[in-house]
């Protein structure tokens, strides 16, 4: 480990790891609980935009990305709310139609290919410092929320009527939560790529469903699983000279593999 430690860009790459594992781990309960996987992926491709309109205009693609995922997130939850479309309608034609345009702007771009894959797949080890002030910093910010809000933001993704009824300010809370998860999602991209990133807001709690036997289980084992995952991954990839987003969603994918067999087992 000593030597992985030793460069500067290794210490970037675990550090942003360890925060969004954590920061994906606890919005990924709302994901799986809300059955949002689709929000999650639809956010993703369709930040390819943001990408393209921060290379184009000679701006960090990160925070092009994210202001633009913001705006998606928004958008997504007006129309869900004031048009009664369903998410998952406004979702596709966002996804597509975000995806596309990140496409066609950054094909009028010379050499825009190394770009595209870095954003596509995800390249851990080219995290600069200000972009790990900016992971972390909104990381923090993010979990601070989540935790405070964690029984009402449960209960809207369990049952929004109810949590109504309960005096849950759900109007304020669940475009906060679709922000949050927004911003979350494009942060992840630099680890695991736009193709990639859901998986880690699924995978560890979908294995942690199956062993957890308590709420407060689930969200503590959700968090030291894809802190498992992601450490591994990044572990595996170095001394192996794999691609890192790939290599931690796979460990992923085998602990899961291996806790569904475990439980098979045990019955």
């Amino acid at each position: 480990m000593l030597d992985i430690i030793q460069y500067p860009f290794m210490q970037r790459a675990i550090i942003a790891g360890i925060t969004l594992g954590i920061l994906l781990a606890l919005l990924g309960i709302f994901v799986v609980l809300k059955r949002m996987s689709f929000f999650s992926s639809g956010i993703a491709h369709a930040s390819l935009a943001g990408v393209a309109i921060g290379i184009i205009l000679s701006l960090n693609p990160l925070l092009t990305a994210l202001l633009l995922s913001i705006i998606f997130a928004i958008i997504i939850y007006l129309v869900e709310e004031h048009y009664h479309i369903t998410s998952d309608t406004t979702i596709g034609i966002i996804f597509t139609s975000g995806m596309a345009l990140g496409v066609l702007l950054i094909s009028l771009q010379n050499d825009y290919q190394p770009e595209l894959i870095s954003f596509l797949f995800g390249n851990i080890l080219s995290i600069s410092q200000n972009e790990l002030w900016l992971i972390v910093g909104l990381s923090i910010i993010i979990s601070i929320f989540v935790i405070s809000y964690l029984k009402p933001l449960t209960l809207i993704a369990l049952d929004k009527e109810t949590a109504q009824v309960n005096g849950v300010p759900v109007k304020k809370l669940q475009p906060a939560l679709y922000i949050s998860l927004a911003i979350a999602v494009v942060l992840g991209i630099k680890v695991l790529g736009i193709i990639l990133v859901s998986a880690l807001l699924i995978i560890p709690i979908a294995t942690s469903k199956l062993i957890a036997k308590s709420f407060k289980k689930l969200v503590v084992c959700s968090i030291i699983l894809s802190e498992i995952t992601v450490i591994s991954g990044i572990i595996f990839s170095y001394y192996l000279d794999l691609p890192t987003g790939p290599t931690i969603v796979l460990i992923g994918t085998l602990i899961f593999i291996f806790t569904m067999i475990y439980k098979a087992l045990k019955k």
